[in-house]
């Protein structure tokens, strides 16, 4: 796909480079259909993003509705069908400040003005519309073929709260009408998976406007919680880690050591104890370094493989906020381990068997990413190398193909992020393994080696589902609410035909709870059909045990599973044991 540069060249771009250039006209052209709508309209960023693209405006006091919306999409396909060149050209300084003041554009002046004072400045050109931008774009306007505006919603300038809030407008665009259309059909699906209005029909969890960000999980959805870390605990024994349990509220001293203060202070919950500050931990690390320097170790106890499930809170602005995705506390599924440096490719490589195990469990598929060194980091050149290569060493002994994002690690150390595939074909990064050998020297860690002498330990952070909540919300969506058995909140939901099977009804339902089988009665005078389908509909229930006069007589239960329209008649016995097989085997 040929392009414009913003010389002025013109050439073919990257195969991986042309979304993004579609996406960036798109939102220029979308600007330019606003200024013909709204010529009072002020523009302040608009990116191509991994999504689409948006636009921040400054309206003044219009409010856009979706007709609105409808109506800049209308202008857009005009411009497209006008066919227009798209030209760019550079301005100094000075004269491109000038040019933007003329234009009534006093907040591209001002991001001017947080420019390189000698950069010039490249602008883009298609019909009556200039925008400032380093490209590149299109050549025509009619090369645009597939875009929609999707939605509005605010932002301040500069994601400032003390500036003013601008509409941003986003759009979607693609290469041809078919990605458009298919994404179209893929946004759908995700709207009927949205694990916010999937956990509100099966009663999961709940937000109240007195705790923003901060969940309260309901008893279905306490049960399924239950469940997943039941799990986490049953292969964590199998791998020889031990649980702790480590103070929620520390001083703040701890959090200078550990050097979260330093790099994470504004994420940090603080209150005031005896006249002294104490931090809410965002992290369990610090607490788990304090279990292990609780007592002398010896190399033989290495590695210490040491989980905890720990309440953490980050502070997240209100507007990031979203279900359980984005929260402002969450449980995270830590382990941290103490080891010798020969130990690293080892226990590495454990810990992605671990993950690898976890993400097949639920049918995700997933990649590899290396983050290295950040700019803002400690310790020194020397173990970061040595660090970095423990990781990639690892990797490469696992034949485990992985790419590398540069400048992305924690500030004590690099990461191996694991990004998984959902059934839509969404990626969410979840787990990390991170490597550290600053914890160790900053809180003076140390074990006695076979010679009598002391060594320092290495340390790796690690979390499997990284957040308990989020994970569950990601689990609803690729589920779609309808869990395996052993997950389930409700494995199983007795039905009765009518009053006159209630004897036999409640017996079945005490033999399920007896058998620990995470149940419910449904004895209401309903209709039977509406029960099953509420149950198979609503609640997702794997199975539904109809009973009525015959059931009753012959002493069975009449199965209907949850995505078929058929029953199947069985004992009572039969179907407890075929449950409790599936809940121990976690089918």
């Amino acid at each position: 796909m040929k392009v414009i540069y913003n010389d002025g060249t013109v050439k073919e771009c990257a195969p991986e480079e042309e979304l993004h250039i579609i996406r960036h006209t798109a939102a220029h052209t979308m600007a330019q259909a606003i200024k013909r709508l709204y010529p009072d309209a002020m523009f302040a960023y608009g990116p191509a993003t991994e999504k689409g693209f948006y636009y921040d405006v400054d309206l003044g006091d219009k409010k856009l509705t979706d007709e609105d919306l409808s109506a800049i999409e209308q202008e857009m396909k005009k411009i497209v069908k006008e066919n227009t060149p798209i030209k760019s050209f550079i301005l100094p300084r000075a004269e491109a400040i000038a040019f933007m003041e003329e234009r009534g554009e006093k907040y591209k002046v001002e991001h001017i003005g947080d420019l390189e004072e000698d950069a010039p400045i490249s602008f883009f050109q298609q019909g009556e519309y200039v925008d400032m931008c380093v490209g590149p774009h299109l050549c025509y306007t009619k090369a645009l073929k597939a875009f929609k505006i999707m939605s509005q919603s605010g932002a301040y300038w500069k994601n400032d709260k003390d500036n003013t809030m601008l509409t941003r407008i986003n759009g979607i665009a693609f290469a041809s009408q078919k990605e458009l259309d298919d994404y179209l059909v893929l946004l759908a699906e995700a709207e009927k998976r949205d694990h916010r209005k999937i956990g509100k029909e099966m009663n999961l969890f709940m937000m109240n406007e007195e705790a923003p960000g901060f969940p309260f999980f309901l008893p279905k959805g306490m049960a399924l919680k239950t469940a997943l870390i039941d799990y986490w605990r049953d292969i964590h024994t199998r791998d020889n880690y031990v649980e702790v349990s480590t103070p929620l509220i520390m001083n703040r001293h701890l959090w200078e050591t550990s050097g979260h203060w330093d790099h994470y202070k504004d994420n940090m919950y603080s209150t005031l104890i005896d006249e002294d500050t104490y931090c809410v931990k965002p992290m369990n690390c610090p607490g788990g370094v304090m279990v292990y320097a609780s007592k002398p170790h010896s190399y033989r106890e290495l590695p210490m493989r040491v989980g905890e499930l720990g309440l953490v809170h980050r502070h997240e602005l209100k507007g990031a906020l979203h279900g359980l995705f984005r929260v402002r506390c969450f449980t995270q599924d830590d382990a941290h381990i103490f080891m010798r440096r020969e130990q690293i490719t080892e226990e590495i490589v454990g810990v992605v068997h671990l993950i690898n195990e976890v993400y097949e469990k639920f049918g995700f598929k997933y990649s590899v990413e290396l983050s290295t060194r950040p700019e803002d980091s400690m310790g020194s050149d020397e173990d970061w190398e040595a660090a970095t290569n423990g990781l990639k060493n690892a990797l490469e002994k696992l034949n485990l193909p992985y790419t590398i994002n540069e400048g992305d690690g924690a500030f004590y150390g690099p990461k191996i992020d694991f990004h998984l595939e959902d059934s839509l074909g969404r990626t969410w990064q979840c787990g990390t393994i991170q490597l550290d050998f600053q914890m160790p020297i900053n809180f003076d860690l140390e074990y006695v080696d076979e010679k009598g002498e002391k060594q320092r330990p290495i340390m790796i952070h690690r979390v499997c589902f990284g957040s308990i909540e989020r994970f569950i919300g990601i689990l609803t969506e690729h589920f779609a609410g309808k869990f395996p058995v052993w997950l389930a909140p409700v494995q199983a939901k007795v039905l009765l035909v009518s009053e006159k099977c209630a004897e036999y009804g409640n017996k079945v339902y005490e033999a399920l709870r007896a058998a620990k089988i995470r149940c419910e009665l449904d004895d209401r005078n309903e209709k039977i059909g509406y029960m099953i389908r509420e149950a198979q509909v609503v609640d997702r229930v794997p199975y539904m045990l109809i009973i009525g006069q015959k059931e009753a007589e012959e002493g069975t239960v009449s199965i209907r599973r949850r995505d078929t329209t058929q029953n199947e008649t069985m004992s009572l016995e039969a179907f407890i044991e075929k449950i409790k097989t599936e809940t121990i085997e976690r089918l």
